[in-house]
């Protein structure tokens, strides 16, 4: 922290390691290893590459705009096409919503497990209230401040790690860790790293924090860089051991709670508790975080005039109250009836199609100081991950399939009714004047 109260390096990165840590090993995991098996760590990493190349390509449209911000600044400061814009921002924001949903399944699911019960309602409930909480902190506007989210992130971290170290010298000690290489000559792994990509957006939160940076133009790439390759780091350790040693059974069963459960053969019970309380940790404040952040960029595209106003006010201090309930309602409302596998999957393809636009524009801006095959990197990686996570649901999971595409149908026709009302509206005038005429 700065002296005037702004983030530094250690505190901006861990505000996108919050997000990514909650993300990944709390909440994605289980369904990548249900999908890759001990491939996992390698799924992890492919979607980590292609997301750093998106990264790449956000900072260096950061740099060469006059205006600094995330994708719908950016896309209205190199297009002048605010309705392209529009439909990004709207997309992007239910990606946000997914991912709030993605990591209060996974606090609901940590909870009960912790809890002991097994009521059928009692996930969804858990989520839901979950959610509630930090509706509430929002509205009373506690956020968690630079010094106590590098906290946060510095517990979580620590438990992972010693979970993670422990576990591979464990592991490697019985002769069951298993690294999954022969594992890639199957599709499994390539589904996977799909349907993990939702766990590596975190670092966008802090595109829209730059005026709480101390020195963004120094400190915002050196912040998102490191927050990616720790969250790899920790990821491939973390995927390694629950894959070597949770039974195949139990990821299938409970992918929720794999990583809980991989802490007992040689945690015990002690390690149980204590993973599944770091995971309530860790998931609570990236709903908290990324709650506050959806609100403020919900905030910023009502003042621009690409979402409606009833649903906040662009001119009021701080986080709007509706803004926040609304968005936590519709979180609430996917977390409560979606399955992880279908929140994932909705949340990663919204992320692919984003961060593949933004990479498309950074390629297009290419010149000396934009490289050529970076964005080329987040422009093929999305464009090939999208429809084999596509595919992956409709072969595999045709009920999620079904369900992610009525849904991402509902988004698309919501922001061509929002940025088509006015054409809408002309043509039932000019069909009142014709029948009255």
């Amino acid at each position: 922290m700065s002296d005037d109260g702004r983030l530094g390096l250690v505190g901006a990165a861990s505000i996108a390691l919050g997000g990514m840590i909650g993300g990944g090993v709390f909440a994605v995991l289980g369904v990548v290893a249900q999908i890759a098996g001990a491939a996992a760590w390698l799924s992890f990493s492919g979607a980590c590459l292609v997301s750093a190349a998106a990264a790449y390509s956000y900072l260096r449209l950061n740099e060469l705009s006059d205006r600094r911000g995330g994708s719908v600044t950016q896309i209205q400061a190199f297009t002048g096409n605010g309705a392209v814009a529009g439909v990004v921002g709207w997309t992007l924001l239910f990606g946000y919503l997914g991912a709030i949903a993605m990591y209060a399944f996974a606090f609901g699911s940590f909870a009960v497990e912790l809890l002991g019960t097994t009521h059928s309602l009692a996930r969804p409930v858990a989520s839901v209230v979950g959610i509630g909480l930090f509706v509430g902190l929002n509205v009373l506007g506690t956020r968690a401040s630079g010094i106590s989210e590098t906290a946060l992130v510095a517990v979580k971290l620590l438990v992972l790690l010693v979970f993670g170290l422990w576990g591979f010298y464990y592991g490697n000690r019985t002769g069951s860790l298993d690294f999954g290489l022969g594992r890639l000559t199957s599709v499994g792994p390539y589904y996977a790293l799909a349907v993990s990509f939702v766990s590596f957006q975190g670092w966008q939160l802090l595109m829209y924090d730059q005026e709480a940076i101390a020195n963004p133009r120094e400190i915002l790439p050196k912040a998102i860089y490191l927050s990616i390759t720790v969250t790899v780091v920790v990821d491939g350790l973390i995927a390694i051991v629950v894959t070597s040693l949770a039974p195949t059974e139990v990821i299938l069963q409970n992918p929720e709670t794999a990583l809980a459960v991989a802490a007992e053969p040689f945690m015990g019970q002690v390690g149980f508790t204590l993973v599944s309380a770091a995971a309530i940790f860790s998931t609570g404040s990236a709903v908290n975080g990324t709650l506050f952040s959806a609100a403020y960029f919900t905030k910023g595209m009502i003042g621009d005039g690409l979402f409606p106003d009833a649903v906040g006010r662009a001119g009021t201090d701080g986080v709007p109250t509706r803004t926040v309930v609304v968005l936590g309602t519709v979180a609430a409302g996917f977390a409560a009836v979606g399955s992880l596998q279908g929140i994932t999957s909705f949340g990663s393809l919204a992320f692919m199609a984003v961060f593949g636009a933004m990479s498309y524009l950074a390629f297009r801006e290419r010149d000396g100081y934009v490289s050529t095959v970076v964005p080329a990197v987040g422009v093929v990686g999305t464009s090939i991950l999208f429809p084999v996570l596509l595919y992956h649901l409709a072969t595999n999971e045709p009920g999620t399939f079904t369900t992610v595409v009525l849904a991402a149908v509902a988004v698309v026709s919501l922001e061509l009714l929002y940025f088509e009302r006015e054409t809408i509206r002309d043509g039932f005038h000019a069909v009142e004047e014709r029948i009255e005429s």
